[in-house]
Formats: structure tokens, C-alpha cells, sequence
């Protein structure tokens, strides 16, 4: 795992835009449908807020649910899962283990083999192609 990072909040407000700040550092959630697409290709995506591994391309697929899905989380081990019972009701929130932003929520109506969704917002990501 990475060694963690901390900001004041008005540092964060300072390196994010509006809404990837709103999404990430306020644990909220942008609109279904609204990030643009990643590129295709090999790659993996790293957190918009500090750079830490996330997810592996070949992890990622269509869910259909409006919002980036990925079947397990990079080997890097930079996520965290806490409980969150927010907005009346249970899940899991996922967040970055380096920084602590909010990323989304893991649910268990994956795709085998690990039969989890993770679904995470787009603005809290960023993709990185592989050299080639």
C-alpha cells in the first residue's frame, strides 16, 4: 500500500475542480451517465486526487448502471471498504487508501469470478494507457 497523504481541505479545494472535489472529498456521487468514456486499450486508472493505483484495465466492464464498473481492485491494495449507512441504507463505500477519497460503492451483483460491482465515479478517476 501507498504511504497515505493528507491535505487541508482548502488545499484539496485548490488541486480539484468543483466536481471531482464535490465527488471525492464530500462523498458524493455525479450523475449516472454523465462521465465521458475511458479509452480502450491497456492501461490501469489511477485516483483523480492523488495519483494512487486503483484498478486494472482488463478489471473494467459494462455494467450499464451509469458509472465506471470493475470487477475486483488493483493488486496494489490501495482501496479501503467501510460500511455506510447513509441515505437509509447499507453498502459499502469504497475509498482510495493514499488520500482518502470517496471513489463510490461496492455492491455483490458482479461478474463472476469475484461476483462484485465496483461502481465508482468517473471524476474520481484517471485512466492511464501503457506505454507502447
Amino acid at each position: 500500500m501507498s504511504e497515505r497523504i493528507i491535505k487541508s481541505d482548502a488545499e484539496w479545494r485548490a488541486a480539484l475542480d468543483a466536481e471531482t472535489y464535490r465527488v471525492t472529498r464530500q462523498a458524493g456521487t455525479e450523475r449516472p451517465f454523465s462521465h465521458p468514456g475511458f479509452p480502450k486499450g491497456p492501461g490501469h486508472y489511477e485516483c483523480a486526487c492523488c495519483g494512487a493505483r486503483l484498478f486494472e484495465g482488463d478489471a473494467k466492464f459494462e455494467s450499464h448502471c451509469g458509472w465506471p464498473s470493475f470487477s475486483r481492485p488493483s493488486p496494489a491494495g490501495d482501496i479501503d471498504e467501510h460500511r455506510d449507512t447513509s441515505h437509509g441504507m447499507i453498502r459499502t463505500e469504497v475509498r482510495c487508501h493514499r488520500c482518502d477519497a470517496h471513489l463510490g460503492h461496492v455492491f455483490p451483483d458482479g461478474p463472476p469470478p469475484t461476483g462484485l460491482r465496483y461502481c465508482i465515479n468517473g471524476v474520481a478517476l484517471r485512466f492511464v494507457p501503457e506505454p507502447g
